[in-house]
């Protein structure tokens, strides 16, 4: 069964330092993904990206974060000058097709 692989598998760092965690999607996947997990909150979404561009990305994205896909294989998260709240478990993941979720707020008529 074809698997995303990352690594390194743990990275310890001082603060203020860069980090680059490596994502090697499953061959002809074209959409990626990171996602954190801070220890005790749940799992929340990073970054969505195609065709090396980000295509969507939560507020905690910040000018410190980027994601790349330098070779074209492989794609990368970026954390420059790694703050204390950055420690987390990192995912990442790929997709062959992608399909926008809207969730819509029911709407309630005036009486």
């Amino acid at each position: 069964e074809p698997e995303v692989t990352q690594t390194p598998s743990h990275q310890v760092t001082r603060m203020g330092q860069e980090v680059i965690l490596r994502c090697v999607p499953i061959p002809n996947h074209l959409y990626f993904y990171w996602y954190r997990q801070i220890l005790g909150q749940k799992v929340e979404f990073l970054v969505y990206f195609y065709n090396d561009k980000i295509s969507d990305k939560s507020e905690m994205f910040d000018d410190r974060f980027s994601v790349e896909r330098p070779d074209g294989s492989n794609f990368t998260l970026k954390i420059q000058s790694t703050k204390l709240e950055d420690s987390a478990m990192y995912f990442c993941a790929s997709s062959e097709a992608t399909a926008l979720q809207r969730h819509l707020q029911p709407v309630q008529k005036p009486s």
